[in-house]
């Protein structure tokens, strides 16, 4: 647990609140910043939410684990719904009626909302996952994810406070501005982890010569040093992934599965060409030309 609460205030106050914050603003902007329970109900659904995780995955171990092309469609998902969430805000913001009444689920929406940012996990959340599942038991899996949650709740509620002041005011246009951009980029990392617009390449090819190559990829917390690396085509490559900051990168995704760093990746012999990697949440690539 401890070391969960601080992964979670050194390393996953930013990239949390980045990823899933957006989904804050479709709670506060129904209420128009009335009822700031609700922000602590939508706490308390992420922590039940990530708590359970954690022991499935400390229990089952990668069985619970999504695979990455699922994570991206989830993402994807998660990113449409931030920015119709938003317009819905500058809309309001516009119109400057009064607020609506409460609508008679908002007591669930809360929870369910904050739930619900399981499935649009960041970088460190990948990173704490996973160190559920090398702990091999249910209780110190959900005492990492727990701990997690914890370190990570200050920043949310500095956000829900921060869009509660705004939902009212003229500042709603900025604030659902500024959302829609969150949206999109969330949306835009989901179809970069997927591959949709550049797929990652793997294609064997017949061996050419003897022995294997090597190559070494630095895992940094801007992204793979150096992000493009030459490979010698038709023969196996070892690519040798070390580990300098703990990020988004410390989990790449690569020929459709997850690796947790430092870690060495043996492929195939390839045709010549280019392979491209990511991290496990969709946010830095890198490529391997095959030459």
């Amino acid at each position: 647990m401890a070391g969960g609460l601080a992964a979670g205030l050194v390393a996953g106050t930013a990239t949390c609140t980045a990823a899933q914050g957006g989904l804050l603003v479709g709670l506060v902007g129904d209420r128009r910043g009335r009822d700031p329970v609700l922000v602590g109900w939508f706490l308390a659904g992420r922590l039940v939410s990530y708590t359970v995780a954690g022991a499935l995955l400390g229990l089952l171990g990668s069985a619970v684990s999504l695979p990455p092309r699922a994570r991206a469609v989830l993402l994807v998902v998660a990113g449409l719904t931030v920015v119709a969430f938003a317009l819905r805000l500058i809309r309001r913001g516009r119109a400057g009626c009064a607020p609506p009444a409460p609508r008679a689920l908002s007591r669930y929406r809360a929870p369910l909302l904050g739930a619900a940012t399981i499935l649009v996990p960041c970088g460190v959340t990948l990173g704490m996952e996973m160190l559920a599942v090398a702990s091999g038991s249910p209780v110190a899996g959900a005492a990492v994810m727990a701990g997690f949650v914890a370190g990570t709740a200050p920043a949310f509620a500095l956000l829900g406070y921060v869009l509660r002041r705004v939902s009212h005011t003229r500042l709603a246009r900025l604030a659902g501005v500024v959302a829609i951009a969150a949206g999109l980029w969330t949306a835009g990392i989901g179809i970069n982890l997927g591959g949709w617009l550049l797929p990652p390449r793997l294609i064997p090819a017949p061996a050419e010569g003897p022995g294997a190559g090597t190559v070494t990829v630095w895992a940094t917390r801007e992204g793979y040093r150096p992000a493009m690396v030459t490979a010698r085509a038709g023969v196996p490559v070892e690519v040798v992934f070390k580990l300098v900051d703990r990020g988004c990168t410390a989990t790449v995704t690569i020929g459709g599965r997850d690796v947790a760093l430092p870690a060495t990746v043996r492929l195939p012999p390839q045709r010549p060409g280019s392979m491209r990697y990511v991290c496990g949440m969709g946010m830095y690539t890198g490529f391997i030309n095959f030459s």
